[in-house]
Order: C-alpha cells, then structure tokens, then sequence
C-alpha cells in the first residue's frame, strides 16, 4: 500500500507526536446504507401546567408546537454539539409529542433518517432532548417543578448491525414500521459454489456456509447447495438441472467471476440464460467500490434461467456478505415482481 493511500484510508501517523486523546472513526470505507433511528423522551409536570401545555395557552405560546421545530434544530446541529459526531446528510427529522394525561407528562418521539455510512442515532437522541428542552423553557414558568427523564433509544437500521431493537421493548405502532428481517420468508433459494479444491476436498466450503447461514436468516426455505468444480460444462449442467428440478426463486452461484482463465461462471450464465439482467451486476460492482478499488475486475452478473433468478456472486466469503448486504434491501421485493412476469422458457442449447 502507497504512503497516500495509507494517508487516505488509515491515518496520518506522527512517530514523534503525543498520541491524540480522541478520535473521528474513519467511515470512509463504510457503504452508504439507509439509516433509520427513533428516540423518546418524557417531560412530567404539575397538573396546572400540563393543561396549558395540552391546550397552548402558556404565556410564551404554543410549547409542542415549538418543541417540534425545536426538535429537528437539534438534530441537524448534532455534530455541532457532540465532538465525535459525523456531519450527516439528513433526509428527515419528524418530532411527534404525545400527551400523558394519567402522569400529566408529555413523551417526544424523535425519528432521524439519512442515506450515510454512520447510524443516525445521535441526532434522533439529540433531537428529542432539544425538543423536551423547549418545552420546559416554555413552562418553567408556570411549573419551575418539571423532571426530564427516561430517554434512550428505541430503535435504528441500517450498515452492519442491521435492525437493533431496545431490549426494554417498543410501542406496537412502531414494532409495525420495522422492516421485515425475514426478506426471504417463503422463498425457495439453492446455493451453488464453483471451486476446484473446495470440490475435491482440499479447501473449505466457506462461502458456501456464509449463504447458508444468510439464507436461513433471512427466512428462506434451501432447496439445493452443491460445491462443484470451475467448468463450464458442470456448472451449465448444475444450473439447469437445479433450476429444472428444484425451481428455486434464487439461485446464487459464489466464485469464478473474476478475470482469470478458470473463471468462466459468468459466461454460462450469458449462454444459458433465457435473459440477462446486467444492471445487478453493475449495482454490486458500484457499491462494492466502498470495500475494494479494484471491484471493478469482478464480473459479477444475473441472469434469468427459466423462472429462477440467478446470481454470479464472488467466491470469497467477506465478498459474499458485502454484496448479500447490497442487495438485502430489495431483493425479496425484486423476486416477487420476477413471479408476476410469467417466465416459461428455459434454454438448454449451451453445448
């Protein structure tokens, strides 16, 4: 690695300097995902200020109507307040304020989203204590006797942790917006992995595991998982007879789809498939540039081979996971419009 490049991705490095107390965590080769995060907190009063609270007639105004712009001022000056924060690019702040009337309090939902490479938790929890701030200034008052408390967060998506739920729970309404982490529930998958040596025994069936552990996770019934030598004839064989018998939905095929004379999956695919969908493989390739700068060697591809959508993943495991991670988000709904296109046709003329 170039002494720029270790600049870029690691660090400067002063040999003679006193080591910094403190750090920014470099996000640069983190993928932009969407990120989601909600947080709460309750502001409780007397009985006489929450009625003015409820009915706006305290004498600085409307408390929950500023506490709302109050709350999204907050978290867009998040990084400006919290040293090791991120300048994010928030695409929405919503502040929601309900009304407690058996405690005479008022809890302040704060939801933050972003397309970034960091969570948005900070600004969802800066956002609510803005808002509950505002509220207090608006009725200290009325009622100096106020008590802010049991913030934290609820929930939040997106990057590697995928979906964190607070372990003391959350509301219904909210459980409901979370998206499913059962992407594949009811899907038929076969994973087929092209190795020489993982075939003959002599290399692990890692990338293999790594699929096999996504799909069940993701809630998908496998149908077919079969290790097989880098051939074209095999693995043209392979895929039609799984697509044939098993009829999977999906079918990812991890390894040989880089530029070397034994990594022929992609072109099987180009000659068994009733239709190319090389847009997939573009995606993977544009996202997996976060990871790796020479993601561009990979062939990644898809094609349809009668109904069954198949995949050229890499072989590595860690290049499994990545692109798994791109996809995740809307390949559950991809196949579902794929089922509605009526595929009948299925080519076997590739010898």
């Amino acid at each position: 690695m170039s002494k720029q490049a270790n600049v870029q991705d690691m660090g400067i490095e002063f040999p003679t300097a006193k080591k910094p107390h403190f750090k920014m965590i470099n996000v640069g080769r983190k993928r932009p995902t969407r990120r989601w995060a909600v947080a709460v907190g309750t502001i409780k009063m007397g009985a006489d200020a929450f009625h003015r609270v409820k009915n706006g007639t305290l004498p600085k105004g409307d408390a929950l109507g500023l506490a709302e712009a109050a709350g999204i001022t907050g978290a867009k000056k998040t990084p400006e307040l919290i040293p090791m924060c991120h300048t994010l690019p928030l695409d929405q702040v919503t502040i929601h304020c309900v009304l407690n009337d058996e405690d005479n309090s008022v809890s302040v939902y704060c939801q933050a989203v972003a397309f970034a490479k960091t969570g948005v938790e900070m600004e969802a929890l800066a956002g609510a204590n803005n808002a509950l701030l505002t509220i207090w200034d608006l009725t200290k008052g009325v009622d100096p006797n106020l008590q802010i408390g049991d913030i934290k967060l609820l929930v939040k998506t997106g990057g590697k942790s995928g979906i964190w739920i607070n372990a003391s729970g959350i509301p219904d309404w909210l459980h409901d917006q979370l998206p499913n982490p059962k992407s594949l529930k009811e899907k038929r998958v076969g994973i087929l992995v092209m190795s020489d040596r993982a075939s003959k025994g002599e290399y692990k069936d890692e990338s293999g595991e790594v699929l096999n552990d996504i799909f069940i996770n993701a809630g998908a019934e496998i149908v077919s998982h079969n290790v097989i030598p880098d051939d074209f004839n095999t693995i043209a064989e392979h895929i039609n007879s799984v697509c044939s018998n098993q009829k999977p939905d999906l079918l990812i095929a991890s390894g040989g789809t880089g530029p070397g004379p034994r990594d022929v999956t992609p072109d099987v695919l180009e000659q068994i498939s009733d239709r190319m969908l090389n847009g997939l493989g573009d995606v993977l390739r544009t996202e997996s540039l976060y990871f790796t700068d020479t993601a561009w060697l990979s062939r990644m591809t898809a094609g349809m081979v009668g109904a069954t959508l198949v995949i050229a993943f890499p072989g590595s495991p860690k290049a499994v996971k990545e692109c798994w991670d791109i996809l995740e988000p809307f390949l559950g709904d991809a196949l579902n419009k794929i089922a509605k296109q009526g595929f009948e046709c299925h080519r076997t003329d590739y010898q």
